[in-house]
């Protein structure tokens, strides 16, 4: 049987398999958004607030969304983030809530530079219940 093929010599890309970020697993529309601010439980961190809400069906996965505040100046700057945030989801689905919506909401404070430290700063709220 020959090797898994090779990504840039780094992982072989069954390896990759678990860390999708499948369209059925992000928030996409505004009104998903506005059910998850109006009724989600909200848990204050570092720059960030995440807002989780209860699914509505059960076994339904969980859906992630970002909003970035526009008083962080620069659509670069708000898109790097938004990067940095989803790939944190990615890499520690374990962290954030098993199912139901979620958002989380960056302030101008935010100062998380890698999904590690956003992944830190998603522990510490959990932790702060």
């Amino acid at each position: 049987m020959p090797a898994a093929p090779m990504v840039g010599n780094v992982f072989p890309l069954e390896s990759l398999a678990g860390f999708s970020f499948p369209r059925q697993q992000r928030l996409r529309k505004s009104r998903d958004y506005a059910r998850v601010y109006a009724g989600g439980a909200r848990r204050n961190g570092p720059g960030m607030t995440l807002i989780a809400l209860a699914p509505g069906e059960p076994d339904s996965p969980p859906r992630f969304g970002i909003s970035v505040h526009r008083k962080i100046r620069g659509a670069c700057r708000r898109n790097r983030i938004k990067r940095i945030c989803r790939e944190a989801f990615r890499l520690h689905r374990g962290i954030f809530p098993a199912t139901g919506d979620m958002v989380l909401a960056v302030r101008p404070g935010f100062a998380c530079d890698s999904p590690a430290e956003v992944a830190a700063a998603v522990r510490r709220m959990r932790r702060d219940k």
